[in-house]
């Protein structure tokens, strides 16, 4: 038999014969972060194309977060909770073009659900803290609707998880609270002693702290673009709104704060003020 014959044969012998572990394994650090999941409390990546400048996302009129470059662009879009699975759309504005709309499908999920039991002052509220609950919440619509510049690059959107521990409830259950049905959960809660330290998830500006009726103890993150990060039922905060943080910095230590069955850490990401899911994010 020729040679060149022989080697043909030899090398294809080897490659048929190679274990399955030989094969290539996707590399996960490349993974572009957040991950695409299009349902209600994921994120839809929307390719828009090339265009010399950034170009101007609105989902519902509400600005969205922009990544890319002049060679490819991409819209993310935070999914609320409540939308009802089946077609969707964002506006898209270019420098010199007409506007545009671009359909993508929100596909359907299905929650578990989880049961509690709380002090009964947090789910049966007394006049006082009903009134004291909605003056919160129309301060942090204020707080949620913050969208500043410059916008995080696409290569920066991989989030440290703020505290180590395992994931006590994930996002996205649907909580019964002393028998009653409420929201459901909005973050992902991280169960670690009380006093362990709570970092900053990305480089962020501070926003807002406060003691919160439901959050406890709480610090609102801004990191560019619409994305928000939400720490709360802390037991200590130790940044004041308008600090700056490096990834990794130290903003405050877990407690047991607000509306909880022990310590741990609820950590919420918001994008165009649609709390998604944090594990999309995170590289495992």
């Amino acid at each position: 038999m020729p040679l060149h014959r022989r080697l043909f044969l030899s090398t294809l012998a080897a490659v048929v014969a190679a274990p399955a572990s030989a094969k290539p394994k996707p590399n996960r650090a490349h993974t572009a972060l957040p991950r695409a999941l299009p349902v209600p409390g994921g994120v839809a990546r929307i390719p828009l194309g090339a265009a010399a400048d950034r170009p101007v996302a609105r989902a519902a009129d509400i600005p969205l977060l922009v990544v890319g470059s002049p060679s490819a662009w991409t819209a993310l879009v935070g999914i609320p909770l409540a939308t009802t699975p089946g077609p969707a759309s964002i506006t898209v504005e270019s420098t010199g073009a007409a506007a545009r709309d671009i359909a993508y499908t929100v596909q359907t999920k299905q929650y578990r659900e989880q049961r509690l039991s709380v002090d009964g002052k947090h789910v049966d509220l007394s006049p006082e803290d009903e009134a004291r609950f909605e003056r919160e919440r129309a301060h942090q619509a204020v707080v949620r609707a913050t969208f500043s510049r410059p916008e995080p690059s696409a290569d920066a959107l991989a989030m440290q998880v703020p505290v180590p521990g395992p994931r006590s409830s994930s996002f996205g259950l649907r909580r019964v609270f002393n028998g009653q049905p409420r929201q459901p959960h909005s973050g992902m809660d991280i169960a670690a002693g009380v006093g362990t330290p709570v970092r900053s998830p990305l480089p962020a500006r501070v926003i807002d702290t406060g003691d919160y009726f439901f959050n406890g103890n709480t610090v609102w993150l801004d990191h560019g673009g619409g994305l928000l990060t939400l720490h709360c039922h802390l037991s200590a905060i130790d940044v004041n709104p308008g600090d700056l943080l490096h990834k990794g910095d130290r903003l405050g230590a877990v407690g047991a704060t607000g509306r909880v069955t022990g310590p741990h850490l609820h950590f919420g990401v918001m994008l165009n003020r649609t709390m998604v899911d944090p594990a999309l994010f995170l590289r495992a």
